[in-house]
């Protein structure tokens, strides 16, 4: 499967039980939502949930923001019926929690198609426990549904009695086998979130750092985030400017019958100009996507 064209940069949890914030998120930044039927919700308003967020969802309004819906795991009380609820409403993507093997993807896979969930659905899953990331190359293979990764570090965080550190050593050997199985199968993985929402140099240097390991965006909680994920994990006008440099250096080479051509002193080679072309491609990808919200 090939990595989704939509940028993933911004990944905005949304409360499914209450239905103003629902209406706003129409409104924010955001190049995706989860609607949340699980941790955002109490137990006592886990069916109220479920319905508003399944009416919002078939009411739509929210552009080309993709909807994930994250369920309660099937195995809760709520799981099923949340599914059921999901396939019948069709957002984007089928968000299921604490993934822990191919067998969780098989059979959200088998019970979307038993209850009539739209083609274009996605599965994507949460990998937020210690088997959850051991297993993350065999989830990733499971099933040609699945499409990306979602990572929950503050469960990770507690279930290895890890410390939450500004440099995320503790998490580092997890961030990194996830994005490894990520890649192998050519799905999208979003960076978890940065709990201090107010703490703007500190969401800063950790979506460096996401962006850096290679992670696509990075999950949020809330909107006062969404500008510095934005904007972290966009292309740069230089970025840009090079990538179309090399692009163009490489294609003149390459009419020379060269294999290879030079750009501010470095070799650029075929392996650059993919890598550039998908720059330029997300760079697109993203402006599309503003310009629809501001719209």
């Amino acid at each position: 499967m090939e990595q989704a064209a939509h940028p993933y940069r911004s990944v905005l949890y949304m409360p499914g039980s209450r239905q103003r914030a629902l209406e706003k998120a129409r409104t924010l930044a955001a190049d995706a939502l989860i609607l949340d039927l699980e941790d955002a919700v109490a137990p006592s308003e886990k069916v109220h949930a479920r319905e508003l967020v399944a009416a919002t969802v078939k009411e739509g309004g929210y552009g080309r923001r993709k909807l994930m819906l994250r369920t309660n795991h099937l195995d809760t009380e709520w799981g099923p019926d949340d599914l059921v609820a999901a396939c019948a409403a069709g957002p984007d993507i089928i968000l299921i929690p604490k993934a822990e093997s191919a067998a969780d993807i098989q059979r959200t896979a088998d019970l979307m198609r038993e209850h009539g969930a739209p083609e274009q659905t996605r599965i994507w899953a949460m990998l937020e426990t210690p088997r959850g990331m051991l297993g993350a190359a065999e989830i990733a293979a499971a099933h040609p549904r699945l499409e990306g990764f979602v990572l929950g570090t503050n469960d990770l965080a507690k279930d290895l009695g890890a410390a939450h550190t500004p440099d995320r050593l503790p998490l580092i050997t997890s961030l990194g086998l996830s994005l490894l199985a990520a890649r192998a199968e050519g799905l999208v993985c979003i960076d978890g979130v940065y709990n201090a929402f107010r703490d703007e140099e500190g969401l800063r240097a950790a979506c460096i750092q996401g962006r850096e390991m290679g992670f696509d965006g990075k999950s949020l909680i809330h909107p006062g985030q969404l500008a510095i994920a934005n904007e972290v994990f966009a292309p740069s006008a230089d970025d840009i400017a090079l990538a179309e440099e090399q692009v163009a250096a490489f294609e003149a080479a390459q009419a020379r019958g060269e294999g290879l051509a030079v750009v501010d002193g470095r070799i650029v080679e075929s392996l650059h100009v993919v890598a550039a072309r998908r720059l330029i491609d997300r760079a697109a990808a993203i402006a599309a996507l503003e310009l629809d919200i501001a719209a």
